[in-house]
């Protein structure tokens, strides 16, 4: 029996629902989209880089439009989600703990991310931290800088937060809030009271199979090739798996353009009509964070979307090619280009410091609106007034090739 035939473009649509970035928001968010947001994705990876929005609140912001980002605050103060290494660092529902607390207990097997010798060195006062927790409560590791110079005890010590971040590697300490994005920590067992390992803990087997499941429902459409990365799992057996989703009609395997075989979730089937008539329509504009699920996997971004990105922040800024912190630019189903931005907080001006577009990419009338929209909707998410323009392709803005307002934030 042939299979269905898809576009590359379909194939694009289809992951791009799966994500919840194929429309525009319908509605306005309520502070429950959070935890179905990151559901629907599965994680939300973390990153400290505040040039823009982070990385965490602006990936929620593509999918949702504006909303009041200390939302994602407290649906982790609540215990709606919680943080843990899945993708790399990530948000996650702590409905899923299950699923990554054969790392923790493994804690030797997280490469950079655990120094066991220094543990070891340090376990007397690592001892001592566990123990204040216990008396005193949840901390910060900002909590163990001494207030001045000279100052002796307690306060002077100084590596509490490798301490700390050792100790939540390993699971003894859970991050149950940030406060101004700082990690605070309190005791796994406080967190999680009624969690049992003996009862309750996964096999790394079965809750890989579980993590592998999650990947191919937040993909949407995959190779089987991509589903490993999206939890970082290190040669998962893929091909059992595969034929049993199959057998039990949770995926279909679908011919798509210049792709080949792929697979479809079954969440999708109900769009899989539409999308073989080439009638699944992208309607969405918005701006990307580089470590959003559609591009932080870099193969599958160039495979899929013909997209080929570097975040270039840790590169020496003679030998950049686009600039520090560039943000994909998504317009109706295609990655159309990328743009380098800074947020002047004081000013309160979004400074677009590079915009460039793919290649093949034509200036329109059609996307030169879903570009302004997109990015004035992201300035004043962020509280910009203005947005100011520096170096962007001949032909585009060109009516207000220095910038423009936004409007009220």
């Amino acid at each position: 029996m042939s299979l269905p035939q898809l576009s590359l473009s379909a194939a694009r649509h289809l992951h791009l629902a799966a994500q919840g970035l194929l429309k525009k928001p319908r509605r306005r968010a309520q502070p429950a989209d959070i935890l179905s947001t990151v559901q629907r994705m599965s994680l939300l990876q973390i990153d400290t880089i505040n040039i823009v929005a982070r990385s965490p609140y602006l990936v929620l912001f593509s999918r949702l439009g504006s909303y009041p980002s200390q939302w994602l605050d407290e649906a982790l103060s609540k215990g709606e989600l919680m943080e843990y290494w899945a993708h790399e660092a990530c948000f996650l529902p702590r409905s899923d703990f299950a699923l990554v607390r054969h790392r923790m207990l493994s804690p030797d097997k997280m490469g950079w991310k655990y120094r066991q010798a220094w543990m070891l060195e340090h376990a007397a006062e690592i001892e001592q931290l566990i123990a204040h927790i216990q008396e005193n409560g949840p901390v910060r590791s900002a909590d163990f800088e001494h207030p001045r110079k000279g100052t002796s005890g307690w306060w002077e010590w100084k590596p509490h937060k490798r301490h700390l971040e050792g100790l939540f590697t390993s699971g003894k300490v859970m991050v149950i809030e940030r406060r101004n994005f700082q990690r605070v920590y309190d005791l796994t067992h406080r967190v999680m009271p009624h969690w049992n390992d003996e009862q309750d803990l996964l096999s790394q087997e079965a809750a890989e199979a579980i993590m592998l499941e999650n990947s191919a429902r937040s993909l949407g459409i995959f190779r089987s090739q991509w589903l490993a990365d999206y939890y970082r799992l290190r040669q998962p057996a893929l091909k059992p798996l595969l034929e049993m989703w199959q057998q039990e009609q949770r995926i279909i395997p679908v011919m798509v353009e210049t792709l080949g075989e792929m697979w479809l979730h079954e969440d999708l089937l109900p769009l899989l009509p539409l999308a073989l008539e080439g009638k699944l329509q992208a309607t969405h504009s918005t701006v990307l964070s580089p470590f959003d699920p559609v591009v932080w996997d870099r193969k599958r971004a160039e495979q899929l979307f013909d997209f080929s990105y570097r975040l270039e922040c840790y590169t020496p800024a003679p030998k950049r090619q686009y600039g520090y912190f560039v943000l994909p630019l998504l317009h109706k189903g295609q990655l159309v280009g990328r743009m380098d931005a800074k947020m002047h907080r004081k000013t309160g001006t979004l400074e677009i410091i590079a915009l460039y577009l793919e290649e093949g990419v034509r200036v329109t009338a059609t996307l030169e609106k879903g570009l302004t929209f997109a990015i004035s909707e992201f300035a004043r998410w962020q509280g910009a007034r203005d947005v100011t323009l520096g170096r962007v392709p001949d032909g585009l803005f060109a009516s207000c090739r220095s910038g423009w307002e936004t409007g009220t934030p």
